[in-house]
Protein backbone atom coordinates (compact mmCIF):
# COMPACT_ATOMS: atom_id res chain seq x y z
CA UNK A 1 0.00 0.00 0.00
CA UNK A 2 2.61 2.53 0.93
CA UNK A 3 4.52 1.42 -2.07
CA UNK A 4 2.70 3.25 -4.91
CA UNK A 5 3.17 6.74 -2.25
CA UNK A 6 7.02 5.95 -2.32
CA UNK A 7 7.07 5.85 -6.12
CA UNK A 8 4.34 9.23 -5.86
CA UNK A 9 7.57 10.91 -4.21
CA UNK A 10 9.94 10.02 -7.34
CA UNK A 11 7.49 11.32 -8.91
CA UNK A 12 7.03 14.49 -7.74
CA UNK A 13 10.84 14.69 -7.27
CA UNK A 14 11.70 14.16 -10.93
CA UNK A 15 9.04 16.49 -12.23
CA UNK A 16 9.87 19.64 -10.07
CA UNK A 17 12.40 20.85 -11.61
CA UNK A 18 10.82 20.64 -14.93
CA UNK A 19 8.43 23.22 -13.66
CA UNK A 20 10.92 24.94 -11.79
CA UNK A 21 12.40 26.21 -15.12
CA UNK A 22 9.45 27.51 -17.01
CA UNK A 23 9.13 29.84 -14.58
CA UNK A 24 12.98 30.51 -12.85
CA UNK A 25 14.31 33.01 -15.37
CA UNK A 26 10.77 34.96 -14.52
CA UNK A 27 12.67 37.01 -11.97
CA UNK A 28 16.01 36.78 -13.42
CA UNK A 29 14.91 38.70 -16.48
CA UNK A 30 16.65 42.49 -15.47
CA UNK A 31 19.87 40.99 -14.31
CA UNK A 32 20.32 38.55 -18.04
CA UNK A 33 19.54 41.77 -19.93
CA UNK A 34 22.31 43.44 -18.30
CA UNK A 35 24.21 40.67 -18.01
CA UNK A 36 24.11 39.50 -21.19
CA UNK A 37 23.12 42.54 -23.01
CA UNK A 38 19.60 40.90 -24.29
CA UNK A 39 17.60 42.66 -26.15
CA UNK A 40 13.67 42.26 -25.29
CA UNK A 41 12.62 39.69 -28.30
CA UNK A 42 16.06 37.70 -27.24
CA UNK A 43 14.71 37.55 -23.92
CA UNK A 44 11.41 35.98 -24.67
CA UNK A 45 13.20 33.43 -27.11
CA UNK A 46 15.00 32.32 -24.16
CA UNK A 47 12.14 31.98 -21.84
CA UNK A 48 9.67 30.64 -24.64
CA UNK A 49 11.56 28.24 -25.96
CA UNK A 50 11.52 25.68 -23.22
CA UNK A 51 8.03 25.57 -23.57
CA UNK A 52 7.45 25.46 -26.97
CA UNK A 53 10.12 23.07 -28.25
CA UNK A 54 8.16 20.74 -25.19
CA UNK A 55 4.78 21.41 -26.80
CA UNK A 56 6.45 19.76 -30.21
CA UNK A 57 8.51 17.37 -28.76
CA UNK A 58 5.88 15.80 -25.82
CA UNK A 59 4.03 14.07 -28.37
CA UNK A 60 6.79 11.44 -29.78
CA UNK A 61 8.31 11.19 -26.24
CA UNK A 62 4.92 9.52 -25.25
CA UNK A 63 5.01 7.32 -27.84
CA UNK A 64 8.71 6.37 -27.36
CA UNK A 65 7.14 5.90 -23.48
CA UNK A 66 5.13 3.11 -24.73
CA UNK A 67 7.92 1.70 -26.93
CA UNK A 68 10.47 1.99 -23.77
CA UNK A 69 8.06 1.72 -20.78
CA UNK A 70 7.77 5.01 -18.25
CA UNK A 71 10.25 3.81 -16.16
CA UNK A 72 12.90 3.81 -18.80
CA UNK A 73 12.10 7.05 -20.84
CA UNK A 74 11.76 9.02 -17.30
CA UNK A 75 15.42 7.48 -16.23
CA UNK A 76 16.59 8.97 -19.83
CA UNK A 77 14.97 12.48 -19.91
CA UNK A 78 16.53 13.11 -16.21
CA UNK A 79 20.14 11.80 -17.37
CA UNK A 80 19.69 14.75 -20.81
CA UNK A 81 17.55 17.30 -18.17
CA UNK A 82 20.86 17.02 -16.29
CA UNK A 83 23.05 17.94 -19.27
CA UNK A 84 21.07 20.57 -20.58
CA UNK A 85 20.94 22.10 -17.08
CA UNK A 86 25.08 22.04 -16.54
CA UNK A 87 25.10 23.74 -19.95
CA UNK A 88 22.65 26.79 -19.00
CA UNK A 89 24.78 27.67 -15.87
CA UNK A 90 27.66 27.86 -17.65
CA UNK A 91 25.96 29.52 -20.88
CA UNK A 92 28.75 32.85 -21.88
CA UNK A 93 25.79 33.82 -24.08
CA UNK A 94 22.34 34.23 -25.55
CA UNK A 95 23.06 31.64 -28.25
CA UNK A 96 24.56 29.12 -25.59
CA UNK A 97 21.66 30.05 -23.15
CA UNK A 98 18.97 29.16 -25.76
CA UNK A 99 20.62 26.18 -27.19
CA UNK A 100 20.90 24.78 -23.25
CA UNK A 101 16.76 25.65 -23.21
CA UNK A 102 16.22 23.19 -26.01
CA UNK A 103 17.96 20.60 -24.58
CA UNK A 104 16.42 20.99 -21.38
CA UNK A 105 13.08 20.77 -23.23
CA UNK A 106 14.10 17.67 -24.78
CA UNK A 107 14.63 15.99 -21.44
CA UNK A 108 11.65 17.83 -19.98
CA UNK A 109 9.70 16.12 -22.97
CA UNK A 110 10.31 13.25 -21.92
CA UNK A 111 9.52 13.22 -18.29
CA UNK A 112 6.12 14.91 -18.72
CA UNK A 113 4.18 12.08 -20.22
CA UNK A 114 6.19 9.78 -18.14
CA UNK A 115 5.63 11.02 -14.35
CA UNK A 116 1.54 11.14 -15.70
CA UNK A 117 1.85 7.28 -16.69
CA UNK A 118 3.76 6.48 -14.24
CA UNK A 119 0.42 8.01 -12.03
CA UNK A 120 -2.20 6.29 -14.35
CA UNK A 121 -0.69 3.24 -14.13
CA UNK A 122 -0.05 2.60 -10.10
CA UNK A 123 -3.26 4.55 -8.73
CA UNK A 124 -6.11 2.55 -10.39
CA UNK A 125 -8.66 3.65 -7.84
CA UNK A 126 -10.25 7.34 -9.31
CA UNK A 127 -10.61 8.82 -5.98
CA UNK A 128 -6.59 7.91 -5.30
CA UNK A 129 -5.61 9.04 -9.05
CA UNK A 130 -7.29 12.45 -8.30
CA UNK A 131 -5.48 13.01 -4.94
CA UNK A 132 -2.37 11.71 -6.69
CA UNK A 133 -3.03 14.04 -9.95
CA UNK A 134 -3.71 16.69 -6.98
CA UNK A 135 0.46 15.96 -5.74
CA UNK A 136 1.47 16.13 -9.12
CA UNK A 137 -0.07 19.46 -10.51
CA UNK A 138 1.07 20.68 -7.13
CA UNK A 139 4.63 19.82 -7.86
CA UNK A 140 3.75 21.62 -11.43
CA UNK A 141 1.94 24.92 -10.73
CA UNK A 142 4.01 24.81 -7.01
CA UNK A 143 7.05 24.48 -8.91
CA UNK A 144 6.32 27.04 -11.60
CA UNK A 145 4.86 29.48 -8.87
CA UNK A 146 8.06 29.19 -6.52
CA UNK A 147 10.39 29.55 -9.40
CA UNK A 148 10.90 33.03 -9.23
CA UNK A 149 11.24 33.26 -5.63
CA UNK A 150 14.02 30.50 -6.13
CA UNK A 151 15.08 32.29 -8.51
CA UNK A 152 15.36 35.64 -6.72
CA UNK A 153 17.27 33.81 -3.02
CA UNK A 154 20.08 32.69 -5.77
CA UNK A 155 20.29 35.69 -8.07
CA UNK A 156 20.59 38.04 -4.56
CA UNK A 157 23.53 35.57 -3.95
CA UNK A 158 25.23 34.27 -6.22
CA UNK A 159 26.03 33.66 -10.26
CA UNK A 160 22.81 33.68 -12.29
CA UNK A 161 23.98 30.08 -13.43
CA UNK A 162 22.77 28.79 -10.20
CA UNK A 163 19.32 28.87 -10.94
CA UNK A 164 20.33 26.04 -13.20
CA UNK A 165 22.43 24.33 -10.84
CA UNK A 166 20.31 23.70 -8.31
CA UNK A 167 18.22 21.06 -10.52
CA UNK A 168 21.02 18.40 -10.12
CA UNK A 169 20.93 17.39 -7.13
CA UNK A 170 17.10 17.20 -7.06
CA UNK A 171 17.16 14.98 -10.73
CA UNK A 172 20.12 12.82 -8.65
CA UNK A 173 18.31 11.78 -5.70
CA UNK A 174 15.26 10.87 -8.27
CA UNK A 175 17.25 8.62 -10.17
CA UNK A 176 18.56 6.61 -7.83
CA UNK A 177 14.79 6.79 -6.18
CA UNK A 178 13.19 5.67 -10.00
CA UNK A 179 16.43 3.04 -10.62
CA UNK A 180 15.44 0.81 -7.56
CA UNK A 181 11.28 1.56 -7.03
CA UNK A 182 9.94 2.41 -10.44
CA UNK A 183 8.40 -1.15 -11.58
CA UNK A 184 8.84 -2.16 -14.66
CA UNK A 185 5.79 -2.33 -16.97
CA UNK A 186 4.46 -3.65 -20.38
CA UNK A 187 6.07 -1.80 -23.22
CA UNK A 188 5.18 -2.24 -26.86
CA UNK A 189 8.48 -2.65 -29.20
CA UNK A 190 7.03 -2.62 -31.94
CA UNK A 191 5.25 1.41 -31.49
CA UNK A 192 6.42 3.27 -34.23
CA UNK A 193 8.29 6.68 -33.12
CA UNK A 194 7.47 10.10 -35.39
CA UNK A 195 10.33 12.05 -35.21
CA UNK A 196 9.72 13.62 -38.78
CA UNK A 197 6.22 15.08 -37.87
CA UNK A 198 7.40 16.12 -34.45
CA UNK A 199 9.64 18.00 -36.27
CA UNK A 200 6.66 19.26 -38.50
CA UNK A 201 4.54 20.34 -35.32
CA UNK A 202 7.61 21.82 -33.56
CA UNK A 203 8.77 24.18 -36.82
CA UNK A 204 4.60 24.73 -37.17
CA UNK A 205 4.36 26.49 -33.53
CA UNK A 206 7.63 28.10 -33.77
CA UNK A 207 6.68 29.78 -37.14
CA UNK A 208 3.55 31.03 -35.98
CA UNK A 209 4.78 32.29 -32.94
CA UNK A 210 7.70 34.16 -34.98
CA UNK A 211 4.86 35.65 -36.83
CA UNK A 212 2.80 36.60 -34.51
CA UNK A 213 6.01 38.55 -32.50
CA UNK A 214 7.44 39.58 -35.53
CA UNK A 215 4.14 41.56 -36.85
CA UNK A 216 3.47 42.90 -33.67
CA UNK A 217 6.84 44.98 -33.46
CA UNK A 218 6.91 45.96 -36.64
CA UNK A 219 4.72 44.39 -39.66
CA UNK A 220 5.87 43.59 -42.89
CA UNK A 221 4.42 41.40 -46.01
CA UNK A 222 7.20 38.87 -45.31
CA UNK A 223 5.43 37.89 -42.32
CA UNK A 224 2.43 36.76 -43.93
CA UNK A 225 4.59 34.10 -45.87
CA UNK A 226 5.98 32.79 -42.35
CA UNK A 227 2.70 32.85 -41.22
CA UNK A 228 0.78 30.71 -43.91
CA UNK A 229 3.73 28.74 -43.69
CA UNK A 230 3.40 27.56 -40.14
CA UNK A 231 -0.54 27.64 -40.38
CA UNK A 232 0.27 25.23 -43.73
CA UNK A 233 2.31 22.83 -41.97
CA UNK A 234 0.26 22.51 -38.87
CA UNK A 235 -3.03 22.23 -41.04
CA UNK A 236 -0.61 19.47 -42.83
CA UNK A 237 0.34 17.92 -39.43
CA UNK A 238 -3.24 17.53 -38.44
CA UNK A 239 -4.46 15.58 -41.38
CA UNK A 240 -1.69 13.16 -41.85
CA UNK A 241 -2.61 12.42 -38.05
CA UNK A 242 -5.77 11.34 -38.96
CA UNK A 243 -4.54 8.84 -41.26
CA UNK A 244 -1.81 7.12 -39.72
CA UNK A 245 -2.92 3.66 -38.01
CA UNK A 246 0.02 5.05 -35.71
CA UNK A 247 -0.08 8.51 -35.30
CA UNK A 248 1.84 10.92 -33.03
CA UNK A 249 -1.48 11.98 -31.47
CA UNK A 250 -3.90 10.22 -30.87
CA UNK A 251 -7.16 12.59 -32.25
CA UNK A 252 -9.72 10.10 -31.30
CA UNK A 253 -9.27 10.87 -27.59
CA UNK A 254 -10.36 14.26 -28.70
CA UNK A 255 -13.71 13.20 -29.77
CA UNK A 256 -13.77 12.84 -25.56
CA UNK A 257 -15.47 15.93 -24.96
CA UNK A 258 -13.22 16.20 -21.29
CA UNK A 259 -10.50 15.65 -23.33
CA UNK A 260 -11.15 18.36 -25.98
CA UNK A 261 -12.64 20.80 -22.98
CA UNK A 262 -9.90 19.90 -20.56
CA UNK A 263 -7.33 20.58 -22.90
CA UNK A 264 -8.77 23.69 -24.15
CA UNK A 265 -9.06 24.93 -19.95
CA UNK A 266 -5.41 24.01 -19.38
CA UNK A 267 -3.93 26.02 -21.99
CA UNK A 268 -6.06 29.38 -21.31
CA UNK A 269 -5.31 28.49 -17.14
CA UNK A 270 -1.65 28.10 -17.63
CA UNK A 271 -1.55 31.04 -20.26
CA UNK A 272 -3.02 33.33 -17.33
CA UNK A 273 -0.78 31.62 -14.51
CA UNK A 274 2.68 32.06 -16.25
CA UNK A 275 1.67 35.64 -17.71
CA UNK A 276 0.91 36.83 -14.92
CA UNK A 277 3.68 35.98 -13.12
CA UNK A 278 6.21 36.97 -15.68
CA UNK A 279 4.87 40.81 -15.75
CA UNK A 280 4.75 41.20 -12.16
CA UNK A 281 8.23 40.02 -11.71
CA UNK A 282 9.19 42.81 -14.07
CA UNK A 283 7.10 45.31 -12.70
CA UNK A 284 8.09 44.76 -9.12
CA UNK A 285 11.90 45.20 -10.27
CA UNK A 286 11.82 47.77 -12.64
CA UNK A 287 9.15 50.27 -11.39
CA UNK A 288 8.92 49.25 -8.15
CA UNK A 289 12.87 48.65 -7.48
CA UNK A 290 12.83 45.75 -5.86
CA UNK A 291 15.50 43.64 -5.79
CA UNK A 292 15.25 39.53 -7.53
CA UNK A 293 14.52 38.47 -3.55
CA UNK A 294 12.43 40.73 -2.75
CA UNK A 295 9.94 40.34 -6.09
CA UNK A 296 9.55 36.67 -4.96
CA UNK A 297 8.98 37.41 -1.20
CA UNK A 298 6.45 39.61 -2.06
CA UNK A 299 4.65 37.20 -4.66
CA UNK A 300 4.92 34.48 -2.01
CA UNK A 301 1.18 34.75 -1.46
CA UNK A 302 0.62 33.65 -4.84
CA UNK A 303 3.07 30.93 -4.70
CA UNK A 304 1.27 29.77 -1.79
CA UNK A 305 -2.10 30.03 -3.28
CA UNK A 306 -1.01 27.83 -5.68
CA UNK A 307 0.88 24.98 -4.39
CA UNK A 308 -1.84 24.04 -1.30
CA UNK A 309 -4.66 24.38 -3.75
CA UNK A 310 -4.18 21.29 -4.62
CA UNK A 311 -5.11 19.07 -2.48
CA UNK A 312 -8.30 21.17 -2.15
CA UNK A 313 -9.22 20.94 -5.07
CA UNK A 314 -9.26 16.97 -5.55
CA UNK A 315 -11.60 17.25 -2.34
CA UNK A 316 -13.54 19.35 -4.39
CA UNK A 317 -13.56 17.75 -8.18
CA UNK A 318 -14.83 14.39 -6.21
CA UNK A 319 -17.38 15.81 -4.60
CA UNK A 320 -18.68 18.58 -7.68
CA UNK A 321 -17.35 16.68 -10.60
CA UNK A 322 -14.88 18.51 -12.98
CA UNK A 323 -17.13 20.73 -15.03
CA UNK A 324 -18.57 23.41 -12.42
CA UNK A 325 -14.97 23.41 -10.41
CA UNK A 326 -13.66 24.32 -13.99
CA UNK A 327 -16.08 26.93 -14.14
CA UNK A 328 -15.84 28.35 -11.12
CA UNK A 329 -12.24 28.18 -11.32
CA UNK A 330 -12.20 30.19 -14.46
CA UNK A 331 -14.81 32.72 -12.78
CA UNK A 332 -12.46 33.58 -9.50
CA UNK A 333 -9.69 33.84 -11.98
CA UNK A 334 -11.12 36.70 -13.84
CA UNK A 335 -12.20 38.62 -11.42
CA UNK A 336 -9.11 38.66 -9.27
CA UNK A 337 -7.18 39.51 -12.58
CA UNK A 338 -9.14 42.70 -12.59
CA UNK A 339 -8.75 43.19 -8.97
CA UNK A 340 -4.89 43.21 -9.74
CA UNK A 341 -5.29 45.69 -12.37
CA UNK A 342 -7.14 48.33 -9.83
CA UNK A 343 -4.28 47.50 -7.12
CA UNK A 344 -1.35 49.94 -6.27
CA UNK A 345 0.92 47.20 -5.28
CA UNK A 346 3.10 49.06 -2.78
CA UNK A 347 0.40 51.38 -1.43
CA UNK A 348 -2.79 48.74 -1.13
CA UNK A 349 -0.30 45.68 -0.30
CA UNK A 350 -3.06 43.36 1.54
CA UNK A 351 -5.25 43.75 -1.37
CA UNK A 352 -2.69 42.75 -3.26
CA UNK A 353 -1.91 39.84 -1.88
CA UNK A 354 -5.61 39.13 -1.53
CA UNK A 355 -6.29 39.03 -5.04
CA UNK A 356 -3.08 36.56 -5.91
CA UNK A 357 -4.69 33.98 -3.54
CA UNK A 358 -7.52 34.41 -5.17
CA UNK A 359 -5.59 34.00 -8.38
CA UNK A 360 -3.71 31.28 -7.60
CA UNK A 361 -6.36 29.25 -5.87
CA UNK A 362 -8.24 29.51 -8.72
CA UNK A 363 -5.93 29.05 -11.74
CA UNK A 364 -4.62 25.91 -10.02
CA UNK A 365 -8.34 24.64 -8.87
CA UNK A 366 -9.33 24.67 -12.90
CA UNK A 367 -5.79 22.87 -13.96
CA UNK A 368 -6.28 20.20 -11.94
CA UNK A 369 -9.99 19.73 -12.87
CA UNK A 370 -8.87 19.91 -16.74
CA UNK A 371 -5.49 17.45 -15.74
CA UNK A 372 -8.38 15.20 -14.13
CA UNK A 373 -10.83 15.05 -16.79
CA UNK A 374 -8.32 14.67 -19.90
CA UNK A 375 -6.55 11.65 -17.57
CA UNK A 376 -9.55 10.25 -15.97
CA UNK A 377 -11.66 9.89 -19.28
CA UNK A 378 -8.85 8.32 -21.11
CA UNK A 379 -8.52 4.10 -21.50
CA UNK A 380 -5.96 2.73 -19.60
CA UNK A 381 -4.27 1.52 -22.12
CA UNK A 382 -4.54 5.24 -23.58
CA UNK A 383 -2.68 6.68 -20.13
CA UNK A 384 0.70 7.62 -22.30
CA UNK A 385 -1.19 9.38 -25.35
CA UNK A 386 -3.29 11.20 -22.81
CA UNK A 387 -0.51 12.17 -20.92
CA UNK A 388 1.35 13.61 -23.87
CA UNK A 389 -1.62 15.78 -24.48
CA UNK A 390 -2.23 17.44 -21.07
CA UNK A 391 1.52 18.22 -20.89
CA UNK A 392 1.43 19.22 -24.23
CA UNK A 393 -1.70 21.83 -23.28
CA UNK A 394 0.33 22.46 -20.49
CA UNK A 395 3.49 23.74 -22.49
CA UNK A 396 1.35 25.30 -24.95
CA UNK A 397 0.14 27.13 -22.65
CA UNK A 398 3.46 28.22 -20.93
CA UNK A 399 4.92 29.35 -24.10
CA UNK A 400 1.99 31.32 -25.55
CA UNK A 401 1.56 32.82 -21.87
CA UNK A 402 5.09 33.82 -22.39
CA UNK A 403 4.53 35.77 -25.67
CA UNK A 404 1.24 36.61 -25.55
CA UNK A 405 1.88 38.65 -22.16
CA UNK A 406 5.08 39.87 -23.13
CA UNK A 407 4.26 41.22 -26.49
CA UNK A 408 1.22 42.60 -25.25
CA UNK A 409 2.70 44.52 -22.81
CA UNK A 410 5.64 45.94 -25.36
CA UNK A 411 2.49 46.40 -27.53
CA UNK A 412 1.12 48.85 -25.16
CA UNK A 413 4.11 50.02 -23.45
CA UNK A 414 5.05 51.31 -27.14
CA UNK A 415 1.56 53.26 -27.14
CA UNK A 416 1.96 55.26 -23.67
CA UNK A 417 5.72 56.08 -24.16
CA UNK A 418 6.29 59.82 -24.96
CA UNK A 419 9.97 59.72 -25.02
CA UNK A 420 10.17 62.18 -28.39
CA UNK A 421 12.40 65.23 -27.98
CA UNK A 422 14.34 63.58 -25.15
CA UNK A 423 15.90 61.01 -27.09
CA UNK A 424 17.65 60.97 -30.38
CA UNK A 425 15.93 58.36 -33.26
CA UNK A 426 18.85 55.95 -32.10
CA UNK A 427 17.90 56.20 -29.02
CA UNK A 428 14.39 56.21 -29.12
CA UNK A 429 14.45 53.32 -31.47
CA UNK A 430 15.60 51.04 -28.51
CA UNK A 431 13.61 52.35 -26.02
CA UNK A 432 10.36 52.02 -27.35
CA UNK A 433 10.69 48.03 -27.25
CA UNK A 434 10.45 47.41 -23.83
CA UNK A 435 11.34 48.89 -20.28
CA UNK A 436 14.23 46.47 -19.88
CA UNK A 437 15.52 48.33 -23.07
CA UNK A 438 15.40 52.04 -21.74
CA UNK A 439 16.79 51.83 -18.75
CA UNK A 440 19.71 50.43 -21.33
CA UNK A 441 19.10 53.89 -22.54
CA UNK A 442 19.33 55.70 -19.75
CA UNK A 443 23.41 55.39 -19.86
CA UNK A 444 23.95 57.10 -22.81
CA UNK A 445 21.38 59.99 -21.91
CA UNK A 446 21.81 63.08 -20.50
CA UNK A 447 22.18 62.89 -16.47
CA UNK A 448 19.27 66.24 -16.19
CA UNK A 449 16.92 63.83 -18.21
CA UNK A 450 17.54 60.69 -16.49
CA UNK A 451 14.69 60.72 -13.71
CA UNK A 452 12.11 62.45 -16.25
CA UNK A 453 12.72 59.31 -18.70
CA UNK A 454 12.69 56.78 -16.05
CA UNK A 455 9.31 58.02 -14.51
CA UNK A 456 7.24 58.54 -17.57
CA UNK A 457 8.33 54.32 -18.37
CA UNK A 458 7.64 53.60 -14.90
CA UNK A 459 4.31 54.71 -15.57
CA UNK A 460 3.87 53.44 -19.19
CA UNK A 461 4.80 50.19 -17.85
CA UNK A 462 2.35 49.76 -14.79
CA UNK A 463 -0.31 51.23 -17.30
CA UNK A 464 0.26 48.71 -20.32
CA UNK A 465 0.61 45.88 -17.52
CA UNK A 466 -2.96 46.78 -16.05
CA UNK A 467 -4.45 46.77 -19.38
CA UNK A 468 -2.90 43.56 -20.25
CA UNK A 469 -4.52 42.05 -16.97
CA UNK A 470 -7.61 43.43 -18.07
CA UNK A 471 -7.50 41.33 -21.68
CA UNK A 472 -6.70 38.74 -19.61
CA UNK A 473 -9.82 38.82 -17.18
CA UNK A 474 -12.07 38.97 -20.73
CA UNK A 475 -10.13 36.00 -22.14
CA UNK A 476 -10.98 33.94 -19.38
CA UNK A 477 -14.80 34.96 -18.88
CA UNK A 478 -15.25 34.81 -22.82
CA UNK A 479 -13.55 30.65 -22.01
CA UNK A 480 -16.08 30.56 -19.45
CA UNK A 481 -18.81 31.03 -21.03
CA UNK A 482 -17.90 28.89 -24.06
CA UNK A 483 -17.31 25.72 -21.76
CA UNK A 484 -20.60 26.65 -20.05
CA UNK A 485 -22.85 26.47 -22.88
CA UNK A 486 -20.21 23.36 -24.47
CA UNK A 487 -19.39 21.01 -21.74
CA UNK A 488 -22.90 18.58 -21.08
CA UNK A 489 -21.97 16.70 -18.59
CA UNK A 490 -22.83 17.24 -14.84
CA UNK A 491 -20.19 15.36 -13.09
CA UNK A 492 -17.35 13.14 -14.66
Amino acid sequence: MLHKWYILAIVVLIYLPVSIDATVLHVAVPTLTQELALSNNQMLWIIDIYSLMMAGLILPMGALGERLGYKRLMLIGAIIFQLGSVIAAFSPSAGVLLFARVILACGAAMLIPATLACVRNIFLNEKERNFALGIWVIAGGGGAAFGPLLGGFLLEHYHWGTVFLINIPLIFFALIGGYYLLPAQAINANKHINIVDALVLTCSILLLIYTIKTSMKAFDYSIIWTGLSGLILLVYFIQKQRKLVEPLIDLSLFKLQSVKMGFLICVFAMIALVGFELLISQELQFVYGFSPLEAGLFILPFMLAVSLSGIFASLLINKFGVRLVSLFGLAFSAIALIGLAETNFTEHTYYAWFWMIVLGASVETTFLAATSAIISASPVEKATAAGSIEGMSYELGTGFGVAIFGLLVSYFYQKRIQFEGLLNDQQLELAKNSIAETIHVLSSVDPKLTAQIQFMANQAFSSAHHSVLYVSSITLLILMLFVTFSWKIKKF
